[in-house]
């Protein structure tokens, strides 16, 4: 009788048991089922987004890209404490990496106090930029910084008398030009045969700088070009000319003869002086709308060598469908500004409509930028200095898509002809075995 109890009390134990795995499974699979719903539902939502919203404003808010590869670098030293031997100080320090985790909990810039009062005025923060690829020049994350003039004051300026004349010149197709000079180390580029390839233009010519003009204001304007943005694009044209590239430079000033100038449409006016350079200069590829920012010297400004060059910007406009072929453009003239004179870029920065025009007249090529370079305090030299630098790596660029082209030209030529050699071979292979055909009937 006790055994037979022993076991019916053992087997009401083994049932209880059981149950309780039984339990535990359904709800370990309930869980991994909806586990898998979830992240299924997450994949596809992404998909959807990236489909819908080719811009990475709304997701990756510019902080990741915030982290240099300097950090990452750090990184692996604690691990392999050789890889720090000789090295700068680490960019692992307390002040930088509280900064950065700080704003990325609380999307408040610590060296910005107007991130601050974004997040207390509705709209002040939908006016902030997005960091797309970072530059040893802007070691606090600041973005490029836009003033917006009232377009009243600046169509009274043009009528005041500026010691210059400002009559927009038409636009011609230009001459055959032959420039040959040699590079450093004795190499020399070749001639540039045909017309232009670079065109350097200025959405907002009148921006200016307060050494030019003698003054000392927060937003200095002037229609003279050779005191404001145009006499940077001089700069760029001039070098690029000598290099052996071929460069357009328009001065328009459109303040100066459109009716009921409106400086909010200064992209619109722009893009029509753009659209007639394209359609009067078949071979003008590199679309360059060069501008100034409008923040103080000490945050446009960097020293290498003990001199001074006037730092840059580079905007890319989210609204343009195709932004990241530009964003692509922009990005190898940042890495060579990176490896040889790092300081100099204050990174890649993209915006939408909610922060400015969005486009930029990007669209009407893949290799059409826009490039804030020096502040209103920039000095010429500063500015030229930084011009040459420019010039000097768009050339590279420039030299190396040629020489891509050339060879990939060069590839499809000998595959023309191979392709015909073996059609030739076939056909003649065809005709003989039908002549011995013929001759043995």
């Amino acid at each position: 009788m006790r055994t037979k109890g022993f076991q019916i009390w053992n087997i009401a134990k083994w049932r209880v048991k059981l149950l309780h795995v039984l339990t535990m499974g359904r709800t370990f699979l309930l869980l991994t089922f909806s586990s898998m719903v979830f992240f299924v539902l997450l994949g596809l939502g992404g998909m959807v987004e990236q489909r819908f919203n080719s811009s990475p404003v709304s997701s990756m808010k510019g902080f990741a890209v915030s982290l240099s590869s300097g950090v990452f670098m750090d990184m692996l030293g604690m691990e392999m404490p050789h890889l720090n031997k000789g090295k700068d100080p680490s960019t692992l320090s307390a002040e930088k990496m509280t900064t950065f985790a700080f704003q990325l909990l609380t999307s408040v810039n610590p060296n910005d106090p107007k991130s601050l009062l974004a997040r207390e005025m509705p709209g002040m923060g939908s006016n902030d930029p997005v960091l797309l690829h970072t530059g040893s020049g802007n070691e606090d994350v600041e973005a490029p910084e836009d003033y917006h003039p009232d377009s009243g004051k600046i169509v009274a300026d043009s009528e005041a008398p500026q010691g210059e004349g400002v009559t927009p010149e038409p636009i011609a197709k230009p001459d055959v030009t032959e420039v040959v000079t040699p590079e450093p180390g004795g190499k020399k580029n070749e001639p540039t045969v045909g017309g232009n390839e670079v065109l350097i233009y200025h959405s907002h010519p009148r921006e200016s700088f307060n050494p030019l003009l003698g003054i000392n204001i927060s937003n200095p304007n002037s229609a003279v070009p050779s005191k404001n943005i145009m006499r940077v694009g001089s700069f760029i044209a001039k070098e690029l000319k000598v290099r052996g590239i071929g460069a357009l430079h328009l001065e328009q000033d459109y303040a100066s003869y459109i009716q009921d100038y409106n400086w909010n449409y200064s992209y619109k006016y722009s893009r029509q002086t753009v659209k007639e350079a394209l359609s009067q200069n078949d071979q003008l590829t590199y679309l360059l709308d060069i501008h100034r920012d409008s923040q103080r010297h000490k945050k446009t400004t960097t020293v290498i060598n003990n001199v001074s060059y006037a730092q840059m910007y580079f905007i890319i406009g989210h609204e343009n469908k195709n932004w990241r072929q530009n964003e692509a453009y922009a990005s190898a003239i940042n890495k060579r500004l990176e490896v040889s004179y790092p300081g100099i870029s204050r990174g890649i920065w993209g915006k939408t409509a909610e922060q400015g025009n969005g486009e930029y007249n990007q669209s009407l090529s893949p290799n059409s930028i826009v490039i804030e370079i020096g502040g209103v305090d920039s000095t010429e030299a500063e500015l030229q200095r930084t011009s040459q630098i420019l010039a000097g790596i768009i050339a590279d660029i420039y030299f190396a898509d040629q020489k891509a082209q050339k060879a990939s030209t060069v590839k499809t030529d000998k595959t023309d002809k191979t392709d015909k050699t073996d059609k030739t071979d076939k056909t003649d292979k065809n005709e003989n075995v039908a002549t011995k055909a013929g001759s043995n009937s």
